[in-house]
């Protein structure tokens, strides 16, 4: 096929002549894939490769060199792909039409992803490529044909159903689940079976010059070179997620968050017939497409790695911007704390008085808005190589920066809480506080900041001197890192709240959270290109602001009301309240507060709100006032 004006650079050109000057420049700078980027431990990295795909990234949205391709009538290499009448009249319309999604797609991913299903294949904007795609030799003939090109990652060819699965060879049978202990052993039998399978089944492609990157499973990562330039292509296998996924879940018993393809429990998994389930997953890739710039990675953490990573390459070519191309680890620590540097907030009431219940008549949860995407989004994190100070270098660094220490963290002694004058119904100021004695203990600078404010303002009213800052680690360089990333998700969580999508909604909290979640684990980001995603003091931090954030509106209500939370969780706080009373913020900007669960007092839960006697008791009367929005996001 040749190529038009303006199109994108072809994945693969079947025509026997090759333009070798378009070769070129498709894959200026990519020499090869090595081997070594996708070890074990990268088995899902199908983001690993976009460092390598600059000269690819999408410089046409919404160009479709699929529909181009289609249009050359009796291209030899697909002719026996290409549906006939007959078919087409028998098997289902030219698109995809008729299924449960009542938004419409767009043509943002066309020519980045196809959809296959038993009856044919598609672009995810629903138009209809080609018949059934009945075998292995077919499927590479597909990809070679489609040309293509990667958006953010790989290329994605997504196979919908296991009738297509089935077209393939492509059939695994683990057992059942009356047949195993746990539902651990059947999705790791299924998962090794699967594996197996895939390993038989692809001989044909591996024999046409595909290789593999890593193991195959629910996600096939190949690579095939051309010369001395590689390209890539994620195939995604939809019935068997299940097989990696989430281990609450097993054959037939879809629970828990899938990405992409949604959640069973939230009700926003895709529809159960095959035709239906594509259009809608052809939607949300093209969704991922226009709004986040992106075709969607094998997990939502994923995704939101290639968004920062195709702002990294835009920042790189144009020379403006942050650039963070190295991990930050954390530095060694002399008596570093267990488990999180900075906790997130989890504290319950064990009892209430009398003042507590007076005039309440209902249970309200509020919780910050988007809570960590607004704090990526505000703070400036550091990077560089950091230096480590000790004492009085460590407390004149501390003070050198007029608008807060700067990005680093700091050994410091947090007095004893009963030492100073806090409220009783509230938590601590810091997680690593103790009520009875001082606690020498290393926080981000965030926290130490936080410790400064005053008591109203969520704080202690400390002075540096106050918490004995005795060691430091402090980076060279900070800045709003991820500020354009925040603003990219933040706008896509806007529309899709606009539009009420809600899987797309739930998508891209799941892209943030993920992310931000796991910035902590460097076996997350163990091949090179990938590496910058460990950065345990940026969460640290973020998880600091919103903690600190929740408790100056604690402060605030408090103040305002007179009302004290019964329990917080990360980002929640629990009040009981009078019917008329309203405490969430008036603003629907991201952070602010805003009511996220609501329920009667019944005299029921008011009896066990008053017999609570520890915050066991406590958390199963809140648990049980929530009941019925257990689930809910």
């Amino acid at each position: 096929m040749a190529k038009k004006k303006g199109e994108q650079f072809a994945l693969f050109d079947v025509d026997a002549a090759v333009d070798t000057a378009a070769e070129g420049a498709r894959t200026e700078g990519v020499d090869a894939v090595q081997s070594s980027l996708f070890d074990a431990a990268d088995l899902f990295d199908a983001a690993d490769a976009a460092d390598l795909l600059d000269a690819v990234d999408d410089k046409t949205p919404g160009s479709s060199p699929v529909s181009a391709g289609i249009a050359a009538e009796g291209d030899p290499e697909f002719s026996a792909l290409e549906p006939s009448a007959a078919e087409e009249a028998a098997v289902e319309p030219a698109a995809l039409e008729g299924s449960c999604a009542t938004l419409p797609a767009s043509v943002a991913a066309d020519g980045h992803a196809v959809i296959v299903t038993a009856a044919g294949s598609y672009t995810p904007s629903g138009e209809k490529l080609t018949g059934p795609v009945d075998s292995v030799e077919k499927l590479d003939k597909l990809v070679r044909w489609a040309t293509l090109t990667p958006l953010g990652v790989p290329a994605q060819v997504w196979i919908v159903g296991i009738d297509a699965c089935e077209l393939l060879g492509w059939v695994i049978d683990p057992g059942d689940e009356d047949d195993v202990e746990d539902m651990e052993t059947l999705r790791t039998r299924a998962a090794a079976e699967l594996g197996a399978v895939l390993d038989a089944a692809l001989t044909p492609m591996l024999t046409a010059g595909w290789e593999l990157r890593g193991d195959p499973g629910h996600v096939v990562h190949l690579s095939r070179a051309t010369g001395k330039f590689t390209s890539m292509v994620d195939i995604f296998i939809e019935p068997y997620v299940w097989t990696y996924w989430n281990k609450d879940f097993g054959w037939g018993n879809r629970v828990g968050d899938m990405g992409i393809l949604g959640s069973p429990d939230a009700g926003t998994y895709l529809p159960d017939e095959d035709l239906p389930a594509a259009q809608e997953l052809g939607r949300r890739i093209a969704w991922c497409a226009e709004h986040l710039g992106t075709l969607p990675g094998p997990t939502p953490a994923r995704t939101g790695a290639a968004v920062l990573d195709k702002i990294k390459r835009e920042r790189t070519r144009s020379g403006k911007g942050i650039v963070v191309t190295t991990a930050g680890p954390v530095p060694p620590l002399d008596g570093e704390p267990r488990g999180d540097l900075e906790p997130a907030a989890g504290w319950t009431r064990s009892s209430l008085d009398v003042d507590d219940l007076d005039g309440a008549d209902v249970v309200v949860s509020i919780d910050q808005r988007a809570a960590y995407l607004a704090s990526a989004g505000m703070l400036e994190f550091g990077y560089g190589k950091p230096r480590h100070l000790m004492g009085e270098k460590a407390l004149a660094a501390a003070t050198s920066r007029a608008s807060g220490a700067p990005f680093g963290l700091w050994r410091v002694t947090l007095p004893a809480g009963n030492m100073l004058s806090l409220p009783a119904k509230i938590p601590l100021p810091h997680p690593h506080m103790l009520a009875d004695q001082p606690v020498q203990t290393w926080v981000t600078s965030v926290s130490l900041d936080a410790l400064q404010s005053s008591v109203a303002d969520g704080g202690i009213g400390a002075e540096l001197d106050d918490l004995d800052v005795a060691e430091a680690w402090v980076y060279p360089e900070q800045g709003r890192a991820l500020d354009k990333w925040a603003k990219i998700l933040r706008e896509g969580r806007k529309v899709a709240v606009q539009t009420d999508d809600v899987a797309m909604k739930r998508f891209v909290g799941s892209c943030y959270k993920g992310y931000i979640g796991r910035m902590v684990n460097p076996d997350m980001w163990t091949a090179r290109q990938m590496q910058h995603h460990h950065q345990p003091l940026w969460r640290a931090a973020i998880i600091a602001h919103c903690r600190w954030r929740g408790r100056r509106v604690a402060m605030r209500i408090a103040r305002e009301t007179g009302r004290w939370p019964v329990r917080t969780v990360t980002d929640s706080w629990v009040y009981l309240l009078a019917g008329g009373e309203n405490i969430a913020d008036d603003s629907d900007a991201l952070g602010k507060m805003s009511v996220e669960k609501r329920a009667a007092l019944t005299e029921a839960l008011t009896a066990a709100f008053t017999d609570a006697r520890d915050s066991h008791e406590m958390n199963l009367t809140v648990k049980a006032a929530f009941a019925h929005d257990e689930g809910e996001e």
